[in-house]
């Protein structure tokens, strides 16, 4: 039985891995919500996702990473604040930096800061091990609803859109979204949702 699990997962990162490469949107699985995600630099996904969900295009995007390496990728500099936050945090959490680098303007703020939540969730880990580039992760709602509380609860006009659906973890209720926290270019912090 665990043998099967496991080829099943493998069996799903490839499929999601090649939608992603394939400039796809994906709904998925994470340490928090169901998910909207895509390749950060894809702005043509980035403005799927957007439609997708109704969303006004303004507003910025999470990118989730599984490593120190792409959490480096993606940002200018990370003060040392902002590991222990992710090594203390006792759920997950969303760390705003002032300035995001190598990913779609779509998805940075206006003053050029980036959202990213280094995750450990076994789906994401191995399909960004995979792909070699981070995620989008936006929840699976229309802009202003409800985020769902398990796979159940998605809009069937998401599940409709979206490239490819992840068949994993369907059956496993949601958990909460993230903490986010801004940090300035000083270190100073600045709590946007607890």
């Amino acid at each position: 039985m665990f043998k099967l699990y496991l080829w099943t997962v493998k069996e799903e990162v490839e499929k999601a891995a090649q939608v992603i490469r394939e400039g796809g949107v994906i709904l998925y699985p994470t340490d928090t919500i169901w998910g909207l995600g895509c390749d950060p630099q894809n702005e043509k996904a980035i403005d799927k996702i957007a439609a997708i969900k109704k969303r006004n295009e303004s507003k910025q995007f999470i990118v989730l990473v599984n490593s120190e390496h792409l959490l480096n990728k993606y940002v200018e500099t990370v003060p040392d604040l902002c590991y222990d936050l992710m090594d203390m945090a006792e759920r997950p959490i969303t760390i705003v930096y002032p300035k995001g680098i190598q990913v779609s303007k779509k998805i940075l703020a206006e003053d050029g800061s980036i959202a990213v939540r280094k995750t450990n969730h076994p789906f994401c880990d191995a399909l960004m091990q995979k792909t070699k580039c981070g995620l989008i992760s936006t929840s699976a709602n229309i802009s202003g609803q409800p985020f769902p509380a398990a796979f159940r609860d998605i809009d069937p006009q998401i599940l409709n859109q979206v490239d490819y659906v992840v068949n994993l973890y369907r059956d496993q209720k949601a958990g909460v979204p993230s903490q986010i926290v801004k940090i300035g270019l000083k270190g100073e912090l600045k709590i946007i949702r607890k």
